[in-house]
């Protein structure tokens, strides 16, 4: 098993330290490093200067939002990337959700399977740089032909030569045919919350995935010998993610707590949610939800835990960070010390 530092996307400020944090993970030994971005701090920014004070640890974007960008945008970016960290990029991405998709970046959220597929035979093409690119799709077409086109564009190839002709990408994805196609055309799957207890529910959508497939799953982890104090952070992210990310009728996350047996409580949380009652939704998760997608607790207790993670088909841990520095430096080490 591998580890990972997810330093998430930045709040009302830019993340403190973050990158000694990532310093400090590379000499621990930690696989790879990970920035993320919602409607704030783009992800790309922080790995850019990440990747220039570092030297082995995989620099990667987890996730990268697919509408934020074009295919060949995403592209020409990841290229520049992979030149500047000699070759340690990975791409996380992901479709985000309708609120965001179509609230801030004023597209369509529909069909966003196809979408996905389609970015990414784009994608690489564009890194491949074997021919000049060229794509008619249904959401993508390169050149451009639709309504008010010139006529003019022209099938184009990058004028940067890429490191590598393939950049590795892993796809951030909640639903049975999203982890279906992470499986059968990306790299790896990057799941936000997952159990090792409940792996089983993802059997069919990971069927077809090959040996080296790739498993990166968030996990918080928290050292505190007061475990109801340890579980906390965990129940205010799951209360945030049911009642505020996603719309009550179309909420991506409640699904997946559905899938996982958590359907009833979901619902609970979310409704509490929507009538203003944070802190009752707060207190409302599960704690056996939290503990199961979490290491959280005494050290003890962790290093037990830690066990089932490693009989688990998951790759890498890629641990949260919500702490001070110093914190999330004694956790890291820690956590090196027992995985690796």
């Amino acid at each position: 098993m591998k580890l990972g530092l997810h330093l998430g996307y930045w709040q009302k400020h830019p993340t403190d330290r973050f990158i000694e944090l990532a310093q400090q993970a590379e000499r621990l030994g930690f696989d790879s490093v990970y920035t993320a971005e919602a409607y704030g701090s783009d992800c790309f920014t922080p790995l850019a200067a990440i990747a220039t004070q570092t030297s082995k640890i995989r620099v990667c974007t987890g996730v990268m939002q697919l509408s934020a960008r074009t295919p060949a945008c995403a592209a020409t970016t990841a290229i520049t990337l992979d030149h500047l960290s000699n070759g340690r990029l990975c791409l996380g991405v992901g479709v985000s959700g309708p609120q965001v998709v179509e609230g801030w970046y004023g597209q369509q959220f529909k069909r966003p399977l196809e979408r996905t597929r389609e970015w990414l035979d784009i994608f690489r093409q564009v890194v491949a740089r074997e021919k000049p690119v060229e794509f008619s799709g249904k959401q993508y077409n390169l050149p451009y032909n639709g309504p008010n086109s010139l006529g003019l564009g022209k099938p184009l190839k990058s004028i940067t030569h890429p490191l590598r002709k393939k950049i590795p990408v892993f796809l951030g994805a909640e639903g049975p045919k999203n982890i279906a196609l992470a499986a059968e055309r990306f790299d790896g799957w990057m799941p936000i919350f997952v159990s090792p207890y409940r792996m089983g529910i993802f059997d069919e959508s990971l069927a077809n995935k090959p040996d080296d497939f790739e498993i990166n799953a968030m996990v918080n982890v928290i050292v505190n010998d007061n475990l109801e104090e340890a579980m906390f952070p965990g129940k205010m992210t799951m209360a945030l993610y049911l009642g505020g990310m996603g719309a009550k009728d179309e909420n991506f996350h409640q699904n997946l707590m559905g899938r996982m047996g958590f359907g009833d409580e979901a619902q609970k949380v979310q409704d509490l949610w929507y009538e203003g009652k944070h802190e009752e939704a707060i207190k409302a998760v599960p704690d056996a939800l939290v503990d199961e997608i979490s290491l959280v607790g005494p050290k003890e207790r962790i290093r037990e835990r830690l066990q089932d993670w490693k009989k688990s088909p998951v790759t890498t841990i890629m641990m949260g960070h919500r702490d001070h520095y110093e914190t999330s430096v004694d956790t890291m080490e820690f956590i090196a010390s027992e995985v690796l």
